[in-house]
């Protein structure tokens, strides 16, 4: 069998050993480098090479995977090695603003490399599992020549050329991740001013976030992606009066138990919006005009 090409990964995270753990049981040979040097030695256990510095690293192989805190720690590990750039893809895994993503696309492109952006959208347990799946956007050329080694991560997701466009959608996912986690500890709060407890609620309130799913893709999601991308609001049913209405009821529940109300005030606010903007017939999916920029329609 011939040998697989070799990989480097910069950032050995929980996330950049569990790739190059994935990396190494696919038969690449992997060179790693980290800032903190006990970061690698139990991927340098299984297999990887230790580079020195982040310059030899980056030697040591056409594909350069960067797994950092920012993309400002790409710039601070990579500022002394820029001579090594040319001819290299750089695939950049890091979490950042789809702002800064472009900015690395041109500064790697200043020094002859080509890049790639990145969002592994699973956690690291589930890297280079069947459900692990990654977006990436940029230089389409770059990224189809090392689709294959990619693919071990999880199966990859091209957005297109733009290299921001990965990050964009990357951060979205995590919006709802986040903002639903949020939702989850509020409405625990809330319980909880009145004696129950996180152990009762939690499995109680899993069974509503399980029908979620179920109405938003009652029609088909793609359906209603449809009509929100053409600006159709149908309110037959879960219309913004009626969904404001109870926004304004957790609003107000919160306030009276003493539980912070700036969640459910947001909530409130866009629905206030819609109604405010005579839309109070039309379908909740409409409080994403006021989402748009300020008092957009």
């Amino acid at each position: 069998m011939p040998a697989l090409s070799p990989v480097t990964v910069l950032g050995l995270g929980p996330m950049g050993q569990a790739m190059v753990r994935t990396l190494i049981a696919a038969g690449h040979p992997v060179t790693v480098w980290n800032r903190t040097r006990s970061r690698a030695d139990d991927v340098v256990a299984a297999g990887a090479k230790l580079a020195a510095t982040p310059s030899e690293a980056v030697a040591a192989g056409k594909l350069v995977i960067l797994s950092l805190t920012d993309y400002q720690a790409m710039w601070d590990v990579l500022g002394d090695s820029t001579g090594s750039l040319a001819g290299r893809t750089l695939v950049n895994l890091s979490s950042d603003t789809p702002d800064k993503t472009r900015e690395a696309a041109s500064w790697a492109a200043s020094h002859g490399a080509s890049f790639v952006a990145g969002g592994v959208m699973v956690p690291e347990p589930m890297v280079g599992t069947d459900l692990s799946y990654v977006y990436y956007s940029g230089d389409a050329e770059a990224f189809g020549a090392h689709r294959t080694t990619l693919a071990h991560i999880g199966e990859p997701r091209f957005l297109g050329d733009d290299p921001g466009r990965a990050q964009l959608m990357y951060q979205a996912n995590l919006d709802v991740f986040l903002t639903t986690l949020a939702g989850f500890m509020h409405a625990t709060a809330l319980v909880g001013s009145a004696g129950i407890t996180a152990e009762v609620f939690l499995p109680e309130v899993m069974q509503l976030f399980k029908a979620i799913p179920v109405m938003m893709d009652a029609d088909g999601v793609e359906k209603l992606g449809a009509r929100i991308d053409a600006g159709e609001h149908p309110g037959e049913a879960a219309n913004a009066i009626m969904m404001g209405a109870t926004a304004d009821h957790i609003y107000a529940t919160a306030k009276s138990s003493g539980v912070d109300t700036s969640l459910p005030g947001a909530v409130q606010e866009y629905y206030r919006r819609a109604i405010d903007d005579g839309h109070g017939t039309d379908s909740w999916t409409r409080i994403i005009d006021g989402m748009r920029g300020p008092r957009s329609r």
